[in-house]
């Protein structure tokens, strides 16, 4: 079956492929197809999805429409299909319950997935797998083109040193752990002084850090404290701005946010203070 993937937005992991598209259909050299696919990840193009359903049903092909934004389980992962190649899935779902994260509530099982090639890991959380699962992911990046990219999913209160020895070994461009609640604080000191024992160092930006920001409550002040407490901790920081499943933000973090996840500016902050 030629299937059409159709995105309400584009980013860095959107398929780059014939049969892959952002926006309505070409008005003209459209290739032959089956079926569309409208792959919507967040809550806040939903709108856009709807109107993307309206305009590709003119094709005159059954029209679908799918994805995290609507909640439901995910199946198996498919490399190259909803997100492009090098990128891989091998579980979804998380064992905590976030009050900002929608993974929980969307995959109330954590569930491990048959392996798929790729050097991008994209799970939610990794570590939370059984040790035979997180081993045999190594074992695949470890026959990977690239090096490996962990672009979130490693928990810092669950990293184990077996972890850390593996994943040295695996040599990876970057891996995500993440400071949000108040709780994440002493495990990522913890990890960050087991991760430092084994040569990894801030200058290098191996180990990062994703933090959220500008929720019901914060300040500039509070975000700022916690982003250096990352940076102590040996984490090069990246700020996550919070947006509610309408897509608002609070306009005034906005330049707050850009400051602290620009690699350049962040870099040049850390040098500064050391």
């Amino acid at each position: 079956m030629k299937l059409a993937r159709v995105f309400p937005r584009k980013t860095k992991a959107t398929p780059n492929d014939d049969l892959a598209f952002v926006n309505c259909p070409p008005s003209m050299l459209l290739p032959e197809i089956d079926e569309v696919h409208i792959s919507v990840t967040f809550t806040y193009d939903m709108v856009y999805a709807e109107q993307l359903y309206t305009a590709w049903q003119t094709v005159g092909v059954p029209v679908k429409m799918g994805g995290a934004a609507f909640g439901k389980p995910s199946g198996e992962f498919v490399p190259g299909l909803y997100l492009k190649k090098g990128y891989t899935i091998t579980s979804r779902g998380c064992p905590n319950k976030c009050w900002f994260c929608s993974v929980w509530k969307r995959e109330p099982k954590h569930k491990e997935l048959e392996i798929k090639d790729g050097w991008i890991v994209q799970d939610d959380n990794l570590l939370a797998c059984s040790d035979q699962h997180i081993k045999a992911v190594f074992g695949m990046l470890k026959r990977q083109p690239k090096r490996a990219v962990f672009s979130g999913g490693l928990e810092a209160a669950i990293l184990k040193q077996w972890h850390i020895e593996e994943l040295r070994k695996l040599n990876p461009q970057s891996m995500y752990f993440a400071y949000d609640t108040k709780d994440d604080l002493e495990p990522l000191i913890e990890a960050g002084k087991k991760l430092k024992k084994v040569g990894y160092s801030i200058k290098d930006r191996t180990c990062c850090c994703y933090l959220l920001i500008g929720y019901k409550g914060d300040t500039f002040e509070k975000a700022e404290k916690r982003i250096h407490q990352a940076i102590k901790a040996g984490f090069f920081p990246f700020a996550m701005l919070y947006k509610d499943e309408a897509g608002n933000e609070q306009k005034e973090w906005r330049k707050f946010q850009r400051t602290w996840c620009n690699p350049w500016i962040v870099g040049s902050q850390i040098k500064q203070t050391m």
